[in-house]
């Protein structure tokens, strides 16, 4: 009630429901938490509210053989962001292509995310957004 009235976000979590969750292989899970009356498990709205709090986002990077989710702080500028995966990606950073996660989702293919006029090319001033894929290209 006191973080309510001081205006602060709370998380409840019950360890030992979360312990119990854990455990489970991933079925079981689903089935758990629906007799729970729970849509996902406590951990994932604590990290959820985490990220909130500390203004983070996750931006993804995507190739043939690797998927990756890179974690950034709220404002950070494509040069920079690129500069997380590597220090010559920010030097020499020209442009970044990207999409949002959800078009590949709703259109199951980057040409596809393409053809629907969805991927876009950014210079250095792009503010990435939480759930960018992001291709850097840049010259060193």
């Amino acid at each position: 009630r006191k973080a309510a009235t001081e205006g602060n976000e709370v998380v409840m979590i019950c360890s030992k429901l979360e312990e119990e969750i854990a455990q489970l292989d991933p079925a079981e899970r689903a089935e758990f938490l629906e007799a729970a009356g729970l849509k996902e498990p406590g951990l994932n709205r604590l990290i959820v509210e985490a990220y909130k709090l500390l203004s983070l986002i996750t931006y993804f990077t995507a190739g043939p053989k690797e998927a990756r989710a890179w974690t950034i702080t709220k404002g950070t500028l494509a040069p920079q962001a690129a500069g997380k995966i590597h220090t010559d990606f920010e030097k020499g950073f020209i442009r970044a292509e990207t999409y949002h996660c959800n078009d590949l989702f709703e259109f199951k293919s980057e040409s596809a995310i393409k053809e629907k006029g969805k991927y876009r090319s950014e210079g250095k001033e792009y503010l990435v957004k939480d759930g960018d894929v992001m291709l850097f290209r840049f010259n060193v």
